[in-house]
């Protein structure tokens, strides 16, 4: 099954910005802090999630992901698309799992690396504003015009509100509809199912 491969599309430099949101040059410059993170995880952890206990980690002939560049690009790829797991494994000449324990390893790589390089997400105002050099309000200010309109403002819940999702209110009612387990059909199916 051919696949698609980080080489397939370096010559074409805005088709690789539109997979992967970055220059060539831009790419070029995460690839040795994402790959030294990448093995730092591998000689701790297998593919599937368990820890490593024998072997030591290797590309194999049949590897889908043989090269640094073409496991970030296939990450980048999917944070970009954010396809179907199958989607995505289909594009790089794996399954559905293979694809998703690919993810689930190369995520934690990616942060580890713009960690590394000084680039990674801020999650809270305060962090952004000590990254930028700034004051809250100022960070705030940024924040609110890169939004285009200011968040509305939520009153406190009980648990501090997560740094990840700042502007979610609580959810309403819900809508679905409820099942009312004492009506005499429901009874009965309960009772089928237990003999």
């Amino acid at each position: 099954m051919a696949h698609l491969q980080c080489t397939d599309v370096q010559d074409r430099p805005t088709e690789f910005l539109d997979l992967t949101s970055l220059t060539l040059d831009e790419f070029q410059q995460l690839v040795p802090p994402f790959e030294t993170a990448f093995q730092a995880h591998m000689a701790a952890w297998r593919l599937d999630g368990k820890p490593r206990t024998a072997r030591q980690f290797s590309v194999y002939k049949n590897c889908p992901l043989p090269t640094p560049e073409d496991r970030l690009f296939f990450l980048l790829t999917y944070l970009k698309t954010y396809s179907l797991q199958v989607v995505q494994g289909r594009l790089f000449g794996m399954g559905q799992s293979k694809a998703n324990q690919w993810i689930h390893v190369l995520l934690p790589a990616l942060l580890t690396a713009l960690r590394t390089l000084g680039d990674a997400p801020a999650r809270s105002l305060a962090a952004l504003a000590q990254r930028l050099g700034v004051s809250e309000a100022d960070a705030a200010t940024v924040v609110g015009s890169l939004e285009g309109e200011p968040a509305p403002v939520v009153a406190p819940v009980t648990a501090p509100p997560s740094p990840l999702v700042p502007m979610m209110g609580l959810n309403g009612a819900s809508s679905a509809p409820k099942t009312l387990l004492n009506r005499k059909r429901v009874i009965a199916a309960r009772k089928e199912t237990t003999r």
